[in-house]
């Protein structure tokens, strides 16, 4: 957690009790090493780190890719449905901890696939966990398929192929991992028959890559959401746009300063895009390995940016309306965030 000490109290305790929707977390990303290390016990498999000490100390980024390499490598411990179910299951319940009420996490299928997994067992452990979460934790869900933009639009048309069976429970799909050489254009095929079976869409864009690949994947991919977009405020024209069409950016504040994206918390653009009029919220990422959860990235956010309590209620409304949920969940959201906020 950045800076929680110099948070307000008041703000503090606020960011703890309101009901929070995260929109922008990749479930590989929340293997803590405890549970990479249980899995790979029970599977027979090898992790490159002595123990969970290393493999956290391992954890110092320069880049994206520098930790997409480590991230790729931990999930050779994922194997079965149960590996899934568990890994699932361990985020639902660390998130009530925040009291993540809803959540439409990522999936990446063919990071198993290649790997010789089913997605069959993939996305099976994954919807047993989430109809658990949502039973027991009452943390409501909509999952998206996530391609990966470093491999192949071929690779991406067979891995929806493969989703078909299980329309009915993606809400999306989405587009993440190395943005530098890989366009929106690249994908432009697939997301438009996705969109032909019914599926929304969504897309890492202005991560890395600069304000133009974010105003390219609207364009190019018709996108309800950009992921990250946090470089969206070097183009005041694409600001407005933003701000005019209300389209939501899923910002990960930990995730842009443990991967250099920002030096430090206080150069992010949140509060600029925030105070623009843009629909920006507030996620984790990957929080296993970039040093919190969603109520982390509120206060480290909220402390380095003097975020007042009319925008965490901006920040937490808007991610209730740019999420996927129905409208009847997205009422009853807004009512308990309402309740939330008036109760001190």
């Amino acid at each position: 957690m950045t800076s929680a000490a110099a948070l307000d109290p008041a703000l503090d305790a606020l960011i703890g009790r309101m009901p929070k929707v995260e929109l922008h977390v990749h479930l590989e990303g929340t293997l803590e090493p405890e549970l990479a290390f249980e899995l790979g016990r029970r599977n027979g498999v090898a992790l490159p780190y002595p123990d969970v000490d290393a493999m956290r100390d391992a954890y110092d980024f320069t880049d994206l890719q520098s930790f997409l390499d480590l991230y790729y490598a931990a999930c050779a411990v994922l194997l079965t449905r149960e590996d899934f179910r568990d890994l699932t299951l361990a985020y639902l319940h660390r998130a009530s901890l925040d009291n993540v009420r809803h959540v439409e996490p990522f999936f990446d299928p063919q990071t198993h696939t290649a790997r010789g997994v089913p997605f069959a067992t993939v996305i099976g452990g994954i919807l047993d966990a989430l109809e658990i979460g949502e039973r027991e934790l009452g943390i409501s869900s909509g999952l998206i398929l996530s391609f990966l933009r470093d491999q192949s639009e071929q690779s991406a048309e067979e891995t929806l192929s493969m989703a078909t069976p299980w329309l009915d429970r993606l809400v999306a799909v989405g587009l993440d991992s190395a943005e530098v050489g890989n366009p929106p254009e690249k994908f432009a095929a697939v997301y438009a028959r996705a969109r032909e079976l019914g599926l929304k869409a969504v897309a890492h864009a202005g991560e890395e890559g600069a304000a133009d690949l974010v105003t390219r994947t609207l364009d190019v991919l018709g996108v309800a959401r950009i992921d990250h977009g946090v470089r969206s405020a070097d183009d005041p024209e694409l600001v407005a746009r933003l701000a005019r069409d209300r389209v939501p950016l899923t910002v990960c504040p930990l995730s842009n300063t443990k991967l250099r994206v920002f030096d430090t918390m206080a150069d992010s653009t949140l509060a600029t895009l925030l105070r623009a009029g843009v629909r920006v919220t507030v996620n984790s990422d990957d929080p296993a390995y970039f040093g919190g959860y969603i109520a982390d990235n509120f206060r480290a956010v909220s402390a380095a940016l003097g975020l007042s309590r009319d925008e965490l209620f901006a920040l937490s409304r808007n991610a209730i309306d740019g999420s996927f949920a129905d409208e009847l969940r997205k009422a009853e959201l807004s009512a308990n965030l309402a309740a939330s906020f008036a109760a001190g």
